[in-house]
């Protein structure tokens, strides 16, 4: 006996169900695989550590001397239009490319941080002086100018520190995108990429509305940008009743990642949550800020840190490495900002441990095949007088403090006083030695001309003539100052680099002015 079952016909309600089960399957499959690919792409970028150094400012900071891991990739700070070339970059107005190779070791102390595994940027522009795209209007000479510093310093990175008048000027913000997308292609072309910073500056509300377009252009330009690093400092009254210098920072972060969501999606680029997050830097100011009331504590590096790592930010950087340090009891006001100490309680702690924590200290270099034999024994190198900056180091001949010379391809500056101390010494301790490592001798390096100053150009020093401030006198053909006034103090104390002497020994630079001054 058979049984008869009427056929089911399928509903519009049980249909539109399962259309609808359909497009969330789909739809979870899509957005899973963007998901994914979205944490491929964030992967790929690293996140990096970099402090800015002030590289023109009194003390000097040996960025050479990495102090572990956390500085061994530094930000050189600032590249700017020359006062009386407008299209020819210098270091703070104060020295050319040139004369800060000379002047500052620049060149070699550059090369000695890369013999240490770590690596430079150099960023342009800054809050103050004028930034090159401001002040070059042609062009060729643009680009030539940022090709330059590039070149010469064999940059991969770069960073455009565009703030104030620089920031509002159209004409320059569109000079500079165009310059540096052609830069970025030559060098892309030819197989030598080049990372692209945007620096810029933040309220707790975001990118003001020319910091967007600054962005814009740069992406309109056809400029791969590694991302935005925003200025989380000196707030001033954009930070509200309450809110904590973490809470503004964190407020920023969040508010420019849905800004430059926006700017990609309208450039034609859809970029992911976290992809977006690998595009944007933090740099705050440590310790006290320009504006008085601006202060980022030890406390707020802490959370920062912690921040960064959980959002995947790209970049965290610190306004300067040159301040990280507590300040003496002879800097009596905290409030104004010092190019060398935070301004805030910081113990043995260091901001840039802190706010480097859990992220890389370098971009890792490609690994090049070894051309040496490993059968080969090593041998110092023989200094070569045509090929030295400065004379051989002989164990005949006495140094002073600021005497530099070469030993076994490497530059030396003696700190005090030495005869017959071999500049590479081992010793256990670096106070020990009276020499300190500048940094290697460069191919292309020629001797450095000495500065001799002709007999009678001052007096001779006299044991028992007044000398009052000021006063020159020669003692072993070294020009010396009077510091103040003084009768019978030898300028040979100077000579071995007491700081308390009367006297005061002329560098070489400040010799060669003299000698070029008319006479008075």
């Amino acid at each position: 006996m058979s049984q008869h079952f009427p056929g089911r016909r399928l509903s519009y309600v049980r249909l539109s169900i399962l259309f609808a089960v359909l497009v969330l399957v789909v739809g979870a499959g899509v957005v899973a695989w963007r998901s994914a690919a979205d944490a491929r792409s964030a992967a790929a970028s690293p996140s990096l550590f970099s402090g800015y150094v002030d590289v023109t400012a009194t003390p000097r900071y040996a960025f050479e001397q990495p102090v572990g891991d956390d500085a061994k990739s530094v930000v050189l700070s600032f590249v700017v239009a020359d006062n009386k070339d407008g299209c020819a970059p210098s270091w703070g107005t104060f020295y050319s490319l040139d004369t800060a190779a000379s002047g500052l070791d620049l060149d070699r102390r550059i090369a000695r941080l890369r013999q240490l595994g770590g690596d430079v940027s150099v960023s342009f522009g800054g809050q103050s002086n004028t930034e090159l795209a401001t002040s070059c209007t042609d062009p060729a000479k643009l680009q030539a100018a940022y090709s330059s510093v590039v070149d010469r310093y064999n940059l991969a990175t770069i960073d455009l520190d565009v703030e104030g008048t620089a920031l509002s000027d159209q004409e320059g913000t569109k000079r500079r995108a165009a310059a540096i997308a052609a830069i970025q292609k030559q060098r892309r072309d030819a197989g030598k990429p080049l990372a692209v910073w945007l620096t810029l500056p933040v309220a707790p509300t975001g990118l003001t509305a020319d910091g967007t377009a600054a962005v814009t252009h740069m992406l309109g330009a056809g400029v791969d940008l590694a991302g935005v690093n925003i200025m989380t400092m000196d707030y001033g009254a954009s930070r509200v009743p309450g809110q904590s210098m973490l809470e503004a920072t964190t407020a920023a972060a969040e508010a420019t990642h849905e800004q430059l969501g926006r700017v990609y999606r309208a450039a034609g680029q859809d970029l992911g949550n976290q992809t977006l997050w690998r595009k944007i830097g933090l740099t705050p100011m440590i310790g006290q800020n320009d504006v008085v009331a601006d202060v980022f504590t030890v406390a707020d590096a802490q959370s920062l840190s912690s921040f960064a790592q959980d959002k995947g930010v790209g970049r965290v950087s610190m306004w300067s490495l040159n301040r990280d340090a507590e300040c003496g009891p002879n800097y009596p006001n905290l409030t104004v900002v010092s190019d060398a100490c935070s301004g805030v309680d910081q113990g043995q702690s260091r901001f840039a441990k802190i706010l480097s924590g859990g992220l890389a200290s370098t971009t890792a270099a490609p690994t090049l095949p070894s051309t040496e034999d490993p059968t080969s024994t090593a041998r110092p190198v023989v200094d070569d007088p045509a090929t030295s900056p400065y004379q051989i180091w002989s164990a005949e001949a006495t140094y002073v403090q600021g005497d530099r010379t070469v030993w076994q391809g490497s530059v030396y500056e003696a700190k005090w006083w030495t005869k017959n101390n071999v500049p590479n010494a081992p010793v256990s301790e670096g106070s020990q030695t009276p020499w300190k490592l500048i940094g290697p001798v460069l191919p292309g390096d020629k001797p450095v001309p000495e500065v001799t100053v002709p007999a009678g150009t001052y007096p001779a020093w006299v044991a028992g003539t007044v000398y009052r401030k000021g006063d020159r006198v020669m003692l072993d053909g070294h020009v010396f100052e009077a510091k103040w006034w003084v009768q019978g103090d030898s300028p040979a104390a100077a000579l071995q680099g007491s700081s308390g002497s009367a006297w005061m020994k002329l560098s070489n630079d400040e010799i060669t002015k003299l000698l070029q001054s008319p006479p008075a």
